[in-house]
């Protein structure tokens, strides 16, 4: 036996001398057969092939074909010469390691592909191109389709939002790869949120190499993505028109500094609740973005007075929108404001607790609000008369303003406003709690005959009481008023609102529990234009006499009727309804007393074209109505049939399956 292990001679028993030094540590035997093969002991079953193969008078050793044994230095060779396209999708699919080595490739990187490198479809296409190009500079003006196609699939059109737990580096990697043959990506919106979001700067790496054709970015709650990933986006999307940032509390000063050297086309800039960016990155948008258009900075506690005031001075030709809200700015950027903004169009402020009378003053003293068409007001202490009215006189253009939360603005600087603000057509008030009815009349009988819309929201002072009105020309220009939720509103008010807007067409009183019939009744006599949308939720108090007066009276004009909560009314309503609003459109009758009878109502009408109806809370409508909802059906998009408990389950999914073109709400 010993004789037999020694053995390492030339013969058929093993061919080619011995195939281990010492063969008694060898744990295969080789068979005696001619083709050889490897052996292994039936103890233990191999999970991989054998390292050698025995084939003729040589050993070789058996090579691993796996293509991921290559480097990563040798994919990226490989992968740098694809074309855009299928290729690299295709490539992309294999594996994490090869989607995040192609989206790490960098344009400068990629190795031009040859036109005879073409398909024969891309490469008929570039000579089609070439052709309409010569052929247009010799004087033709004919493009062929192919071409034109071409060139608007690669001008980045395509949108991507990513929100929660979508949003991640591994998402963005795939579509910086996969949109690259599809004409690019041009809008990208990111949402995380919370702790689950794993989007960092390894992500927006890859989209600034994979994504030149980028325009609009949004980043919203990311708290994971640093200044190194916005960089390498200024560095790779030189076409970025419009950035929001929001809740990005690691982005500072220097990511805002290489967007503004970097992106020369932004036009719109939204930074909120970013604590890092300050003064020095809004001057360097001033300096470098001469396209700038439009600004929104909230939230921003570094922002002062010379950020804001460079970032104003040198863009002031071009910048038609600035929103401010709650900086720490005080009256010096507003004299800005007021000096620079000879284009500003629309102008939001709010929060500015710095911001005294003096500088609303110098604002409107300043006469640059020239153009100013909207402004907005909102929880700012230095909005008192005087500087109201220095500001109506600065923006004789203004036609849209809107103040909430002023507690310092009585009726004096309301009634100055409309005699200086000749251009006015649209006032909101909201919260304004010293504005009492004279202000208004005041307002509406000093507005020279312009304005057209007024709104009164949540205004405490406006109480309830006669008042004697002396001879006035009434405000014919009026065709807008909304009061709502202002709970001294009345029936006297009302009265005195009838007689002086005598061409209301739109009227919202939601919420003016004191008003009745004696009051409404009067206004729908004073009305000599037709009313067209009428909103009377939460008015408790009205009745089926209002209903029905309304319907024979404006009945030919009304196609949006909003009865929410309205307890009193019942099915005589809906009798009038369906007799005279042929036009109606949109009717809620929700809380209130209909009942199938109602429904049968509206159903039996003829000329009815309903489109949305609301029956929400009306707990006396029954399984008997659904017929009804059915015949209503055949031209309703939308129908409410929330909290109707006396409709079983069983009947609305039936009409469910009738109604599949209605979106029905149970």
């Amino acid at each position: 036996m010993s004789k037999l292990f020694d053995y390492t001679g030339d013969d058929a028993f093993c061919p080619g001398g011995s195939m281990y030094s010492n063969i008694k540590d060898s744990s295969l035997f080789l068979s005696l057969g001619r083709h050889v093969d490897v052996y292994f002991p039936p103890r233990k079953r191999s999970r991989i092939s054998a390292p050698f193969i025995v084939s003729g008078d040589k050993f070789e050793q058996k090579k691993q074909v796996s293509i991921d044994v290559l480097p990563d230095e040798c994919l990226f060779e490989i992968f740098r010469r694809l074309p855009e396209g299928q290729e690299k999708s295709a490539c992309a699919c294999v594996s994490k390691r090869w989607l995040m080595l192609l989206s790490g490739i960098q344009r400068d990187e990629i190795c031009s592909t040859k036109a005879a490198d073409l398909n024969p479809k891309e490469t008929l296409i570039s000579e089609i191109t070439d052709e309409s190009f010569e052929g247009k500079k010799k004087g033709g003006d004919d493009v062929t389709h192919e071409a034109v196609d071409l060139e608007i699939e690669s001008d980045g059109y395509l949108s991507r939002c990513l929100q929660g737990k979508k949003a991640t580096d591994v998402r963005l990697a795939a579509i910086a790869v996969g949109t690259g043959g599809c004409g690019g990506l041009g809008k990208l919106s990111i949402c995380g949120g919370n702790s689950s979001c794993r989007v960092t700067s390894l992500g927006l790496g890859a989209i600034a190499r994979g994504c030149p054709s980028l325009r609009v970015l949004s980043l919203w709650n990311l708290s994971s993505i640093a200044d190194e990933g916005l960089i390498e986006i200024a560095n790779g999307c030189h076409q970025l028109e419009k950035l929001d940032l929001r809740g990005c509390p690691t982005i500072s000063d220097k990511a805002l500094v290489a967007i503004a050297k970097n992106c020369h086309n932004l036009t719109a800039l939204t930074i909120e609740s970013c604590p890092r960016i300050g003064n020095a990155g809004l001057q360097a948008v001033g300096q470098c973005c001469p396209n700038l258009k439009s600004i929104s900075i909230k939230n921003c506690p570094l922002v002062g007075d010379q950020g804001v005031a460079s970032l104003l001075s040198s863009v002031s030709d071009g910048l038609t929108k600035v929103k401010l809200h709650a900086l720490n700015v005080t009256d010096v950027s507003l004299a800005v404001i007021g000096h620079y903004g000879k284009a500003i169009t629309d102008l939001d402020l709010a929060g500015l607790q710095n911001v005294g009378e003096r500088g609303f003053w110098v604002m409107g003293s300043g006469h640059g609000l020239q153009k100013l068409k909207s402004l907005t007001i909102t929880s700012c202490q230095g909005v008192t008369d005087t500087g109201l009215e220095a500001v109506g006189k600065g923006c004789p253009n203004l036609k849209q303003f809107c103040l909430r939360k002023c507690a310092f603005l009585s009726d004096n600087g309301l009634v100055s406003l409309a005699k200086v603000a000749g251009s006015l057509e649209s006032l909101h008030l909201e919260e304004c709690h010293h504005i009492t009815h004279y202000g208004v009349l005041g307002a509406l009988v000093n507005c020279r005959g312009k304005l057209k819309s007024l709104a009164l929201v949540n205004c405490f002072g406006i109480k309830d009481c006669v008042v004697v009105l002396p001879l006035m020309t009434p405000c014919k220009s009026l065709s807008t008023m909304s009061i709502r939720n202002c709970p001294g509103f009345g029936n006297a008010s009302l009265c005195m609102i009838g007689k002086l807007c005598p061409q209301l067409q739109r009227l919202d009183l939601s919420g003016s529990r004191k008003i009745t019939d004696a009051g409404f009744l009067p206004l729908l006599e004073s009305c000599e234009a037709t009313l067209i949308k009428v909103n009377l939720s939460g008015c408790v108090n009205l009745t089926d006499n209002v209903v029905s007066a309304l319907a024979k009276v404006h009945g030919g004009t009304v196609e949006q009727l909003n009865l929410d909560g309205c307890q009193k009314i019942t099915d005589a309503s809906m009798f009038a309804i369906a007799d005279n609003c042929a036009l109606l459109t949109d009717l809620d009758v929700s809380k209130s007393a209909i009942t199938d009878y109602g429904i049968a109502a509206l159903a039996s009408a003829k000329q009815l074209n309903m489109q949305i109806l609301s029956v929400s809370g009306c707990s006396l409508i029954s399984n008997q109505s659904v017929p009804f909802f059915g015949k209503l059906g055949q031209t309703l998009s939308g129908l409410n049939l929330q909290h109707c408990n006396a409709i079983s389950s069983s009947m609305v999914n039936l009409l469910v399956e009738q109604l599949w073109r209605c979106d029905i709400l149970f």
